[in-house]
This record gives structure tokens, sequence and C-alpha cells, in this order.
């Protein structure tokens, strides 16, 4: 079962038609969904161009057709964003633009309804989409931590753990840093409490994802 999403996750509509708009933002509001409507792809990207990052859960809905800056456009750009990953995109597409929709996911976008849609349908995807952004954040949340945790190292306790996870014995460690067995063992201890770990394997687990 996903976990619930909070509060102030948010759907951004990106459609020039003010009725399509009007009636995502109903639809979404009846499953209790935050949503911020926008005109054109220009103003969704003078806006998004101010974040630095994104700490809650959302998701785009894209029209594909649009003047100006056309919705297959601005996604290349998001592509681009630090936190694209984060902001899953949904294309609207008409059936002529069914293609292009289907490329775009090819290239990393998350998925694409086709108009006419049908309402349920499109709101559980993009609920999927919100618990996709969530579980990205929380992973970026994770990596921040353990980047934390190693930063808090002294430089000899570096120097110590990478020899561990690389499967030194602290014998060959002691010799090759020039000190004792204790102080490597000393050291050794320090990491793992340090990075939260049992075991030279999780230590392995923890380094690799970062």
């Amino acid at each position: 079962m996903s976990p619930t999403l909070p509060n102030d996750a948010c759907i951004f509509i990106v459609d020039d038609d003010a009725s399509v708009r009007d009636a995502l933002g109903w639809l979404l509001r009846s499953r209790r969904l935050l949503s911020e409507p926008y005109a054109s792809a220009d103003q969704f990207w003078d806006a998004a161009c101010t974040w630095q990052d994104r700490a809650t859960p959302s998701c785009l809905l894209l029209d594909v057709r649009m003047p100006g800056l056309n919705g297959l456009a601005l996604f290349e750009r998001l592509l681009d964003c630090a936190w694209f990953e984060a902001m899953p995109v949904i294309f609207l597409s008409g059936h002529a633009d069914v293609s292009t929709a289907v490329e775009a996911v090819k290239r990393g976008a998350y998925d694409f309804c086709e108009k006419p849609f049908s309402d349920n349908a499109l709101v559980d995807r993009v609920e999927q989409a919100l618990h996709h952004s969530a579980r990205v954040i929380a992973r970026r949340h994770e990596r921040a931590e353990r980047r934390r945790r190693v930063d808090g190292l002294t430089d000899r306790e570096k120097d110590v753990m990478h020899r561990i996870a690389a499967g030194m014995p602290n014998k060959l460690v002691a010799d090759e840093l020039n000190i004792s067995v204790r102080t490597v063992e000393v050291h050794r201890a320090h990491v793992f409490d340090k990075m939260n770990v049992r075991s030279a394997v999780e230590l392995v687990h923890l380094l690799r994802d970062l």
C-alpha cells in the first residue's frame, strides 16, 4: 500500500485552453488534490526557473500543442533541471500527437494520456506520479544525509573507511597507513557508528548508493 501523500503535493496544469485547465482543476479537487494552472509553457518555465529543488511531491500535466513555447520544447528544457526526476511529466495529447508523446516517454516523460481521456484513469495516473515523486524526493534526502555523514568523518577515518570498503583486513590497513591495528579498530568502530552501519557489507552498499 502506498504511503499517504502530503497535503501540499501539487499538480501543475499547463494548457492554453482555459476550459481544460478549469475542468482538470475541478477533477483534481474532487480527489482532494491541489493544482496550479498555467496558461502557457512560457509562463510555467518562468516560474520553474526560480526553483532550486523540489521538496514536495509534484507532477506536471503538459499539453503538447500550444502557441509560443510548445509542450515538447518545454519538456526538453525541463530535462536539464536538477529536480526533473522529482516532477514526473504526463503529456496530454490529441490523437495526432500520440507519436510525439510516446517519443517523449522514451526520453524520460512519465506517461501520456490521449484526449479525450478517462477522468478516473487520468487521476489514478496522477496519483501514481505523485507517489513516484515522493519516492524520488525521499531517496534524495537519504543520499544527502549519507553525504553529511561522510563529511562528518575525519580524514583518517575516511582513509580507513575506503580501505575497509575495498575489503582490506585490519592488519593490511594498519601497515598501509603506518598505524597500529588497535588504532585501525578504533577508527573502524567510529566509522561504523557515524555511518550507522553494522558491517563492512552495509558500508559498501551505502558508499555505492552515493
